[in-house]
């Protein structure tokens, strides 16, 4: 195919045509014989011998290729071409929006933890740390004083009591199952015959008093209740200057209350009470646990739980008790010597009182120390292992005397038939004497 202008047969007749363009020559350089710039040296289609896409014998046509019609022929192959912006599938826009979506949702995640951590929209700063926090749940090691509050605080009462002395209100503690209450004479001792008790989840029950022993401040009375949880009883003979304690009662009213504090001495001796009233004697575990008003009858407890001792008075520089308070110096009566009262008094409806059968007057001449007989009973314990009236008491099983109060404290603490060490001083001679203390004719 070509464009027309000087096409000749092949048998050499010339087709007329549009002539050919005039060639201007190249400036400054012949034209090489046979080259395109001289046309008349060789016909210029004989280079198409050597064209592969060309054959001169071929006739020349021009095709107009006619649109197809319907039924005639078949359509031609489309033709496509790659450089052509072509139609892109739905993949990569899928993928797209996957990603954008996954990205979406991570973002909206963090961010919501961080509002929810925060507090909310608004922002607020946490504080603190929260790593390594026990949960809220986490109970105390048993022999922690957590866990020993824990177990003890379910045997612990309020006592209230009312009658015609007035209203009285203290502690006490639970010693078995069937209901039987410790707590002071002091806390029951207004005259009345029934009681109620509260216990640490504030239900009540009501109570009768069993009995008491006014003159060592124990009383039991009844608990109108059974499958309750008693204390466990520890020695208070055994309990050393330094041990850590537990104080448990409803001091001012405020109950399930527990201090803690330490052993601060033991066998302090002193009375209380006035001539014409009652007197009660004290050989008592001292404590700088926090006791106040109400706490009296609790228990006081060692560092394993164990009951040593019954909360029962505190020392203030208060002028009158409605003023009183803890100023580090609260006293309790040895547990050993009030389940032995309480026990004679579920037992029998009393308590026996030990005594060593002599009479003290004075300390000895001089204000050195120890406590002088006045007078010793015929039968009694005293008289039995040697002493007379006139003796100085100088000790008590290696403890000082130093008043008449101390002797008769330290011997209501022990219990009848106990054997006790008397060293004494007869003029200028200091003697010893083995005396089984007895229990009182009364």
């Amino acid at each position: 195919m070509t464009d027309g202008w000087n096409w000749r047969q092949p048998d050499g007749t010339a087709t007329p045509g549009n002539p050919p363009p005039s060639t201007p020559p190249t400036v400054g350089a012949p034209a090489a014989s046979g080259s395109a710039a001289d046309p008349g040296s060789s016909p210029w289609w004989s280079d198409a011998l050597h064209d592969p896409w060309r054959n001169p014998a071929t006739p020349v046509a021009v095709v107009v290729q006619a649109s197809p019609v319907a039924g005639v022929g078949a359509a031609p192959e489309p033709v496509s071409d790659p450089d052509a912006p072509g139609r892109r599938g739905l993949t990569p826009v899928f993928l797209v929006s996957l990603i954008t979506a996954l990205l979406a949702g991570a973002l909206g995640g963090s961010l919501g933890y961080a509002f929810a951590v925060r507090g909310g929209a608004g922002g607020t700063t946490a504080l603190g740390s929260t790593a390594g926090e026990p949960p809220a749940t986490a109970r105390r090691p048993p022999d922690s004083l957590a866990g020993v509050a824990e177990r003890l605080l379910p045997s612990v009462v309020t006592v209230r009591v009312s009658g015609n002395g007035g209203i009285g209100l203290g502690s006490g503690f639970v010693v078995t199952q069937d209901g039987y209450v410790i707590t002071n004479d002091h806390v029951v001792g207004v005259g009345a015959d029934t009681a109620t008790v509260v216990f640490n989840d504030g239900s009540t029950a009501p109570a009768e008093v069993v009995g008491k022993d006014p003159e060592a401040d124990i009383a039991v009375i009844k608990v109108s209740r059974t499958g309750l949880k008693p204390v466990e009883f520890g020695d208070s003979d055994t309990v050393a200057v330094g041990d850590p304690v537990l104080a448990f009662g409803t001091p001012l009213s405020l109950a399930n209350t527990v201090t803690a504090g330490i052993v601060s001495a033991l066998d302090r001796t002193f009375r209380q009470g006035e001539a014409g009233g009652q007197v009660r004697y004290y050989a008592a575990i001292q404590t700088d646990a926090a006791v106040n008003r109400g706490n009296s009858g609790g228990p006081l407890v060692d560092g394993g739980g164990r009951v040593i001792g019954v909360n029962s008075v505190i020392q203030t520089p208060a002028a009158d008790e409605e003023t009183a308070g803890n100023v580090g110096l609260a006293f309790a009566i040895p547990i050993n010597q009030a389940k032995r009262l309480a026990q004679e008094i579920i037992d029998t409806g009393k308590a026996r009182r030990t005594v060593i059968g002599a009479t003290v007057g004075g300390t000895r001449s001089g204000g050195s120390g120890g406590v002088r007989i006045s007078a010793v009973e015929p039968s009694g314990p005293a008289a039995a292992a040697g002493l007379q009236a006139g003796d100085v008491v100088l000790r008590l099983d290696g403890r000082a005397l130093e008043d008449p109060s101390d002797l008769i404290a330290l011997v209501r603490k022990y219990a009848p038939g106990s054997v006790v060490n008397v060293e004494y001083r007869r003029g200028s001679e200091r003697q010893a004497a083995s005396v089984t203390l007895a229990a009182d004719a009364k």
